[in-house]
């Protein structure tokens, strides 16, 4: 099983995604997770590149290959082999983020965005994605440490990113499930478990 989790920056995934890891542990399930772009050493290398300050432009195509090509080695090198071994995969974003940031958010065409993303991991996407959905200026409350480079876009910029993911949901509800994270900790929690449960009932030859 593959599972991601999305949303804008500030949503809560690295609060949620731990706690989502340990709950499909306790269900007997083998838990491999990672991020995306990272978790191989090419990844967390461009991973530098895209998110640190730098004195040099980079434009929005530039951007969303670099994080193709990151994803491209984290499908080859990490995710396939954890699937292959039987694990359950939980990635911290995916496909979706380069689709709604430099599509949605930047400008570049959304439907070709998806192409290639199909094409960098050979076609490999979630089961289930879950996103985060938050209000922007509640978003930016939350985040006390200093700024990434994506995290420095603007509010406008972030407001398009929110809007692209809940119109990527709409589009695909068998695929893409919004959870509400303007609540506590646990209950936003109990809402991602309850969308990875259904989805497990519905899919039982996935256990």
């Amino acid at each position: 099983m593959f599972f991601s989790i999305d949303g804008g920056d500030g949503a809560g995934k690295s609060t949620q995604i731990p706690l989502f890891c340990d709950w499909l542990r306790s269900r007997g399930l083998e838990v491999a997770s990672c991020r995306d772009p990272g978790s191989t050493r090419l990844g967390e290398a461009v991973r530098r590149i895209l998110l640190d300050a730098h004195d040099f432009p980079m434009g929005r195509m530039s951007e969303m290959l670099l994080y193709m090509a990151a994803r491209a080695q984290l499908t080859e090198e990490v995710i396939r082999p954890a699937l292959a071994a039987g694990k359950t995969v939980v990635c911290d974003r995916y496909l979706l983020a380069n689709v709604v940031y430099q599509g949605h958010a930047g400008g570049l065409d959304v439907g070709s965005l998806w192409q290639v993303g199909l094409i960098a991991t050979g076609g490999l996407l979630p089961d289930l994605t879950i996103v985060l959905d938050l209000p922007v200026e509640k978003a930016a409350a939350r985040r006390t440490r200093p700024l990434d480079r994506m995290e420095q876009q603007g509010r406008e910029f972030h407001e398009r990113v929110r809007r692209g993911f809940l119109d990527e949901a709409a589009r695909q509800p068998d695929r893409i499930v919004v959870v509400q994270a303007d609540r506590s900790v646990d209950e936003v929690q109990q809402a991602v478990r309850r969308a990875a449960s259904r989805w497990l009932d519905e899919h039982p030859q996935r256990r």
